[in-house]
């Protein structure tokens, strides 16, 4: 007796059905956005469809001056890459630093069964 398909099996038959190249998440703190840059080049010149953080709260710009939009902001895009690392076949974590934020995704990907790779392993939290 067969059983239902889980939402991730019907994702990953789908990719499969598609010839989806592998999809590569990169995590990390938004400090660390210039070295994700060089590193979606890296994963792309390798054959993977990279997603990566898109908005750098950290940096000033006009439409997250607003304290309280600014929070709301924060939470959607939190929502958004948790999306993204159920989406990705795995996960590039990047920088030389794990914040609790990230710290918070790699358990998040972990427990999704998603692998995770470091730019710098050293500081690789505990499996």
């Amino acid at each position: 007796m067969s059983h239902p398909q889980t939402p991730a099996e019907t994702l990953a038959e789908a990719k499969k059905g598609l010839g989806l190249p592998p999809i590569v998440v990169i995590c990390g703190s938004t400090r660390f956005m210039a070295e994700m840059a060089e590193a979606d080049v890296r994963e792309t010149e390798a054959g993977r469809i990279v997603v990566k953080p898109g908005v750098d709260m950290k940096s000033s710009h006009a439409r997250r001056s607003e304290h309280a939009g600014a929070a709301a902001l924060k939470a959607r895009l939190g929502e958004l890459h948790r999306a993204k690392i159920r989406l990705a076949d795995e996960v590039l974590v990047v920088g030389g630093y794990i914040g609790d934020g990230t710290r918070a995704e790699i358990a998040y990907a972990r427990s999704l069964g998603k692998p995770v790779r470091f730019t710098h392993p050293e500081i690789a939290p505990d499996a």
